[in-house]
């Protein structure tokens, strides 16, 4: 009897589990099919993909870090279940980030003082200077600038200098061809005498120049000691190699003649400025503004700072090769070059940088560069983040660039022109271009320029898919403060005088007590600009458009023109060194 109770016992624990399991699996079956269900009808993980999806075979190859390697990607999830969206507007945040605050209070000014005495009264006849410029066309500028104020600390005539013909482009031009000589000379002739070519007597040249090199930022003490009896002595002293052969810091007078020098006298020829103009009147046609962008990703450039991209062994070799050129370049680790700063955003960090400080998908960008490095697979993701993108080659037609596409120091003009003219500015690994136009755009009235804090902006693009876009943009924001254009960003004596001239930025009378919110303060003179202010901030007659990114001489200072963010001094071995630099 017992027994027939234990197995009655046993079947009735054994149905009431069977039940139970039976439940469950229903239960299971039950949720699985709500769950279908409302994935079916759930909208897409974002609103518009941060990029399109790529042809299988361009999938393949792309590189991981410069492209994404799925659309996807950006759409991961983040912590509390938010998605990294890019969205297609962009977010003003209440500011107008088309201009720079403040910037109609700041006005350039380079009127030489009472006390700065006439060019005829203190230039020797029998004294010449011969310049011999080097590297590409905005280091040459700086060189002309620094020799026109070299001739005048020596009270010698200057013949109008060489142009580098050697540089890596072998850019034939000479000064007449680039630049309008006759305007260089009038307009200069109060402060110095130019001539066009040494002067004959009896068939001959007055003397053989005597040729020396000076220093790096030769101070005006250097130039009485170094040159000074060389000229005394030989009559004509050409100085070679002459780019930042001369002080950063040099009296307010020849400050303001250096200004002179850069934002008035040198100016483009007439065919070079007319092309310019046309490819601006095009670009203010499709918008009511427009952003020029000097992208700097050109192999060169990249081989050079001894970057990085994630390409895996092709990547390393084709750099590798190029960077064989410069034989004098330490070796690189270029995971730290990028992490401190020192290597180009991508063009989709770029991309995403401007998106996060508000401009939308229907700002048009007009972009400055050479060869971009891996084509249009790298252009991609920023053409797809703002699809109004135009570049000389597709604003103008091959007759119209006829003219100029064999010599890259005029087809550099016209990048630079449009660069000038553009209402924002954004410059990515800060060079001899991106110094030159910075510091024109703050005497031409501080039209805004932006500068990638490369340092903060690769960690946090390499980490952005674990962020939501709201937090992402909000850093971005944030890391930029103090890279935006601002007039009190640079206080006076900071950086390099090509890139910050303040003795020659005037202040207004300001509202509000604007003035002393701002630390770039500049005394008020009343001899100021003999140049109406109108004029001034047009510029339109002052075009002084200069290098773009190509066979440029390394500046090997401890505080060099070319360099903010970028500092190549750790690349090279020693100062005497000449090599040509990419670093606009």
């Amino acid at each position: 009897m017992a027994f027939q109770r234990r197995r009655h016992h046993e079947r009735m624990v054994t149905a009431a589990r069977m039940s139970g399991m039976t439940a469950i699996s229903a239960a299971a079956l039950f949720i699985f099919m709500v769950l279908a269900f409302l994935t079916v009808l759930a909208p897409p993980l974002v609103d518009q993909p941060a990029f399109p999806n790529p042809p299988e075979h361009s999938r393949r190859a792309r590189r991981s870090s410069m492209l994404l390697e799925n659309p996807m990607e950006m759409k991961g999830k983040v912590s509390g279940g938010e998605i990294f969206r890019v969205p297609n507007g962009g977010d003003m945040q209440g500011s107008d980030i088309w201009e720079s605050k403040g910037s109609r209070y700041f006005y350039g000014c380079s009127n030489a003082s009472k006390e700065f005495e006439k060019a005829d009264a203190i230039i020797y006849p029998d004294r010449y200077l011969m310049i011999s410029t080097s590297g590409g066309l905005n280091q040459q500028r700086t060189g002309i600038t620094d020799a026109v104020v070299a001739a005048r600390i020596l009270n010698a005539t200057l013949v109008v200098p060489t142009l580098d013909q050697m540089s890596f482009w072998k850019d034939a031009s000479n000064f007449t061809e680039v630049f309008d000589v006759e305007w260089f000379i009038s307009s200069l002739s109060k402060d110095v005498k130019i001539v066009k070519e040494l002067p004959s007597k009896g068939g001959k040249v007055i003397a053989t120049p005597y040729r020396m090199r000076v220093p790096r930022k030769c101070t005006p003490r250097c130039y009485q000691n170094r040159v000074f009896p060389a000229l005394l002595k030989k009559r004509v002293v050409q100085l070679t190699k002459f780019d930042y052969r001369l002080s950063n810091k040099l009296e307010n007078d020849l400050q303001k003649l250096r200004c002179r020098v850069n934002y008035h006298a040198l100016r483009f020829t007439d065919p070079i400025r007319k092309m310019g103009e046309t490819l601006i009147k095009r670009m203010k046609s499709k918008s009511k503004h427009f952003i020029a962008l000097h992208l700097r990703f050109e192999p060169d450039m990249l081989a050079f700072s001894g970057c990085y991209y994630g390409g895996g062994d092709k990547e390393r070799l084709e750099l590798g090769t190029i960077r064989k050129r410069w034989k004098n370049l330490h070796e690189s680790n270029p995971d730290k070059e990028r992490r401190q700063g020192r290597c180009p955003l991508t063009p989709e960090e770029v991309g995403l940088m401007l998106r996060a400080l508000g401009f939308g998908n229907d700002v048009h960008i007009y972009v400055a560069s050479g060869e971009v490095y891996g084509g249009e697979e790298t252009l991609a993701p920023l053409k797809a983040l703002f699809p109004n993108f135009h570049s000389k080659d597709t604003l103008a037609s091959k007759e119209e660039l006829s003219p100029f596409l064999p010599f890259s120091s005029r087809m550099a003009a016209l990048d630079y022109i449009v660069c000038d003219e553009s209402d924002v500015f954004v410059t990515n690994n800060n060079g001899n271009m991106a110094k030159m136009l910075a510091g024109r755009r703050r005497y031409f009235g501080h039209k805004r320029t932006i500068r990638p804090n490369a340092k903060k902006l690769y960690s946090l693009c390499q980490n952005r898919t674990s962020l939501t876009w709201d937090v992402f943009a909000s850093k971005i924001r944030t890391f930029q403060k103090g890279f935006m254009g601002e007039p009190n960003e640079i206080r006076p004596g900071r950086g390099e005088f090509h890139e910050n001239p303040s003795t020659c930025i005037c202040e207004t009378k300001s509202e509000a007590g604007f003035s002393a919110q701002v630390q770039q303060r500049v005394e008020i003179k009343d001899g100021r600009d003999n140049l109406s202010r109108s004029e001034a901030l047009s510029g339109s007659d002052e075009q002084d458009w200069g290098d773009w990114d190509y066979g440029e001489t390394v500046p090997v200072g401890k505080a060099l023109p070319n360099r903010t963010a970028v500092d190549y001094d750790h690349f090279l071995k020693n100062e005497d060194t000449d090599l040509e630099e990419f670093s606009d």
